[in-house]
């Protein structure tokens, strides 16, 4: 995703209070912690009453699990899920990034709350360095706005019955 198409800072309407979960792994943490920094960082800024909760995992694989857990418990308005995934000689990041894909949609659609998947497979450090650690295109900066966002899609749509 260009610069020009990352997703704008929503503007927060509704009183009540948002809360959010951020799984997140600490495998290559460097750049994890980058992600989560800015999700952080962007989730403050559209909104000083947002309650932020962080939850780390050993590796991207484990993410699923803790993210269900939350969704079953409602913990959370909405999860973001954090992790990088390098790619190596083998197709074992393929799978992992494959199986996760598949399985924080079937929690969204199974427990009807938004899932922000931002579990990035990149093909070396250098395009997770640009996504994870940089300001022009950060990827936890886009879930944050992603996350904000499907809060009030969700509100707006569950106040409508």
């Amino acid at each position: 995703m260009s610069a020009a198409s990352f997703p704008s800072r929503p503007r927060q309407t509704g009183q009540r209070r948002k809360t959010f979960a951020i799984v997140a792994s600490q495998y290559n943490a460097e750049y994890v912690n980058g992600l989560v920094d800015h999700a952080r960082k962007e989730l403050e800024a559209i909104a000083s009453t947002f309650q932020v909760t962080v939850y780390e995992v050993p590796g991207a694989f484990e993410i699923p699990v803790v993210a269900q857990e939350l969704a079953m418990r409602q913990a959370a308005d909405v999860i973001i899920a954090l992790g990088v995934i390098i790619e190596g000689a083998t197709q074992h990041a393929a799978l992992i990034g494959q199986t996760i894909t598949g399985a924080l949609m079937q929690i969204a659609l199974g427990q009807r709350i938004p899932v922000v998947h931002e579990v990035l497979l990149v093909k070396d450090e250098e395009q997770a360095r640009v996504r994870c650690l940089g300001e022009d295109i950060n990827r936890g900066t886009e879930a944050a706005r992603v996350a904000a966002r499907m809060a009030q899609v969700m509100s707006e749509v569950r106040s409508e019955r």
